[in-house]
């Protein structure tokens, strides 16, 4: 792998902030959603992109990438730093605040048939339509972003 375009600061450091890392997986012009097992907060289903917290030592890219091959099924080749989103959400009557880094990955082998038990359904959707069918604004941010930065590769 070649050596990352950013600096992995220590963001996952700040008091009171639950952090975890994701990826935008693309292939040609399509990207990696997923259906996670565990629904909203309403019960609803939720169709997002892969993320979780952070193991032991791991650096944000390196939870991402991790996290991306668990909960798709894929190897991706890491590319770039996309930005990070701050959202709250509340458990067990407590607002928590979070912050989420993605990453852009180019897809390099794999199938997303072969996801974890935490993951319902991972599917490739084409980045356009994920930009608008992702159910957080944040997420779909994100995927806008990797089409920018994709449309300025070619």
């Amino acid at each position: 792998m070649t050596p990352p375009l950013w600096r992995d600061t220590s963001i996952s450091d700040a008091p009171d902030v639950e952090f975890s890392a994701g990826g935008v997986v693309v292939r040609d012009d399509e990207v990696i959603a997923i259906v996670p097992v565990k629904r909203d907060a309403s019960g609803h289903r939720v169709l997002g992109l892969p993320k979780g917290h952070l193991d032991g030592d791991e650096t944000p890219a390196q939870a991402a990438q991790r996290e991306v091959e668990e909960e798709t099924g894929v190897s991706a080749e890491l590319v770039d730093r996309l930005g990070d989103i701050e959202y709250s959400y509340e458990r067990r009557g407590r607002r928590i605040a979070k912050r989420v880094a993605f990453y852009l990955f180019r897809y390099r082998s794999g199938d997303v048939a072969d996801h974890d038990h935490e993951i319902e359904d991972a599917r490739w959707m084409p980045l356009e339509e994920a930009a608008s069918a992702l159910t957080y604004e944040g997420e779909r941010e994100m995927v806008g972003r990797a089409l920018s930065r994709l449309a300025s590769d070619r």
